[in-house]
């Protein structure tokens, strides 16, 4: 690929699971144009880097820095509270931000404080809440909530949350016609232990991942807005980590959400243009 200046940094972490290439970008190494490509190529894994999404960090005149999130398939989000936790943390590590920083993605403006390896983030206040919506999904009616908390997140709550088909039911309900055009991302929710588990069909990866951030914000808000739990939520992830979420709710509204959990440095590298090969 061209419009890449090779050989180019890069750290690999994970948020519970959930991993990301991070590139510190405030001196612009990728053509804007490349970006997409870019993204879908190192995220492929056996033959790149292999992630769940790339991490670009710039600029900003608003906040510390801003960050541009890639999909896996080269797709862009407006919001991951995984990836958030780690690029406060990266940013912090880097010297781009304060322990306690303000940073600018496409959903509005983020704060996080670091305190090593967790970081706490709050969220952009949810929106386009809809309880008890219901659809037909393979013939049968479910009954789906919804809600936004940066990037659209439909929950199902079911009684063995671990013996559901997590890759078929989630395609067909991020695919669903009750949220075209731009899908949703699909949570399956259960109770465990004095939290819940989360097992979540991510948008732009197309598969069950190990962790999502605002797709378990998504989840303890629905289980508050149905009477099932209270600030503070845990939830526990398909990679068997646990993420602390608390909130304040007034009627059908939340606000002060507030997602706390680790984010670990795997490794630093520098990628050749071999690994778009």
């Amino acid at each position: 690929m061209k419009m890449v200046d090779f050989p180019l940094p890069f750290v690999k972490m994970s948020g519970t699971g959930n991993d990301f290439i991070l590139i510190d970008h405030r001196k612009a190494a990728i053509h804007a144009g490349a970006m997409s490509e870019f993204a879908a190529l190192v995220c492929r894994r056996r033959f790149s880097v292999g992630a769940d999404g790339l991490i670009l960090i710039e600029d900003s005149q608003e906040a510390d820095f801003r960050w541009r999130f890639f999909n896996a398939d080269g797709s862009v989000a407006e919001m991951c509270g995984n990836g958030a936790r780690c690029a406060a943390r990266f940013a912090y590590m880097q010297g781009i931000a304060p322990a306690r920083m303000r940073f600018e993605t496409i959903a509005g403006i983020i704060e996080a404080s670091v305190a090593d390896t967790l970081v706490a983030i709050r969220m952009t206040r949810p929106r386009d809440l809809r309880l008890d919506q219901n659809i037909v999904v393979d013939g049968k009616e479910m009954t789906v909530h919804f809600v936004d908390t940066g990037v659209p997140h439909a929950v199902v709550f079911v009684d063995e949350v671990d013996r559901i088909d997590v890759r078929r039911l989630g395609a067909a309900i991020r695919y669903h016609e009750a949220f075209a055009p731009a899908g949703t991302n699909a949570n399956f929710v259960g109770r465990q232990g004095d939290g819940f588990k989360v097992r979540t069909y991510e948008r732009g990866v197309e598969d069950e991942t190990m962790a999502c951030g605002t797709g378990a914000v998504a989840g303890a808000l629905m289980a508050a807005m149905t009477g099932q739990a209270e600030s503070l939520v845990q939830i526990i992830t398909s990679g068997g980590d646990t993420l602390t979420i608390t909130f304040e709710l007034t009627g059908d509204k939340a606000d002060h959400v507030f997602l706390k959990g680790p984010a670990h440095l795997i490794y630093r590298g520098e990628l050749t243009a071999e690994a778009l090969l």
